[in-house]
């Protein structure tokens, strides 16, 4: 049978969880006497004092517990206890384009293998944040983004958004960082959908003073056109080999793929047009001659939907993971050895047009980026060549022949 440890420290409670079983879980978390610490794995009720003694009672009268500390003015610190930690378990979709999900836990020596955290993010400040977003244009991916993070800031801290602190922020964002080594990028939108809540919802400057992270300067991954020859061949269901060629030869996200129509492609100018981008921006990129060919041939074979691409469900086009699972299957029969994902056929896409010598401004054009200082990223992994760079070694190597 289960023994509950109660340490009583700075006149506050706190139950770190060992292998105790779910139903006191949910009997914490739903007594609202403290909160859950995500980081410790332990519930906390600040300020232990008589008017939470008779609930307190309640939750335990049929546990066995060691109260530890209850009298002393110092914690003693317990060594040795068989204590281990809650699993946190997270759509790995959900920052490319799948639906978002809560943060799911599960817990050791538990019947019920997982379990979800209180939710303290109410339907009535989801519905306030989305009517927000909406009356100023955001897109559905926005939304959801948003609403995920303040949802999950909630539930982490387990406190209702007036309750929550700039510590509390500080500390989730932290959080996310460590276990979820997430980029710069992610954690700037987490900070954006809790600054926007605050700031337009709540009208609190709760999370004004949070700085932003900096920015990560990794160069963008690119295969050379040999890897991308031999991943196309290796793709033999026709659908998914022109996926993969209109991903590369016209630069698209894998969001602008899947979501193309028959009406976006026009053969006789051998043009796409991409409507909603990113940033709600519409613009047009080539279509090259092999696509056109094997565009004809899939129109053969599919005359029925307007989707190019379409899903499982009728009047649906197809979900950008099944997309990015095309390209990780037609990558695994490859012996290309490096770390790829769709979106590497984007940058490979516009490495390769600038190795050829097409100028940055018509690439940045194509690939529908706001800054030029983006596109300029692909210099630095172009190769010199292009660039009509030469190594200044190369002026004498020949002395250096063995």
């Amino acid at each position: 049978m289960d023994v509950v440890y109660l340490f009583y420290e700075n006149n506050g409670l706190r139950v770190p969880f060992f292998d105790y079983d779910e139903d006191l879980f949910r009997s914490l978390c739903g007594s609202r006497l403290g909160h859950w610490d995500n980081a410790g794995k332990q519930y906390v009720i600040p300020n232990s004092d008589g008017s939470h003694k008779k609930k307190l009672s309640e939750l335990f009268s049929s546990r066995h517990y060691i109260e530890v500390n209850k009298h002393l003015p110092m914690p003693v610190i317990v060594n040795c206890l068989p204590y281990e930690t809650l699993k946190p378990k997270v759509n790995a979709s959900s920052m490319h384009g799948g639906s978002f999900r809560p943060e799911i836990y599960s817990a050791p020596g538990m019947h019920t293998p997982v379990y979800r955290l209180p939710e303290q993010f109410s339907d009535a400040w989801r519905e306030k944040l989305e009517y927000e977003l909406r009356s100023r244009k955001y897109s559905i991916r926005t939304i959801e983004a948003y609403t995920y993070y303040n949802k999950a800031l909630c539930r982490w801290i387990q406190k209702t958004p007036e309750k929550i602190t700039a510590e509390d922020i500080k500390n989730y964002l932290a959080y996310r960082e460590k276990t979820r080594n997430l980029s710069s990028s992610s954690l700037n939108l987490a900070l954006s959908a809790i600054k926007f809540f605050y700031r337009y919802i709540l009208k609190q400057d709760t999370a004004s003073d949070q700085r932003r992270p900096h920015q990560d300067k990794h160069l963008p991954k690119v295969l050379s056109k040999e890897d991308v020859s031999v991943i196309l061949a290796s793709e033999k269901n026709l659908s998914h080999r022109l996926l993969l060629m209109i991903a590369y030869s016209s630069g698209l996200r894998v969001s602008e793929v899947v979501q193309l129509k028959r009406e976006d492609i026009d053969i006789s100018r051998k043009m796409i047009t991409v409507r909603s981008g990113k940033g709600r921006k519409d613009r047009c990129t080539i279509l090259a001659d092999s696509v056109v060919s094997t565009l004809k041939i899939h129109y053969l074979n599919d005359t029925s939907s307007t989707w190019i691409f379409p899903g499982m469900k009728q009047h649906t086009h197809l979900s950008i993971r099944s997309a990015q699972r095309i390209f990780e299957n037609a990558l695994k029969r490859t012996n290309v050895k490096t770390d790829a994902s769709i979106h590497t056929l984007r940058h490979a896409f516009a490495t390769h047009l600038l190795e050829s010598g097409t100028s940055i401004r018509y690439i940045q054009e194509l690939l529908g980026h706001s800054s030029i200082k983006t596109t300029t990223r692909y210099t630095h992994v172009a190769r010199n060549s292009s660039l009509k760079i030469t190594s200044p070694l190369d002026s004498f190597s020949e002395k250096l022949a063995p």
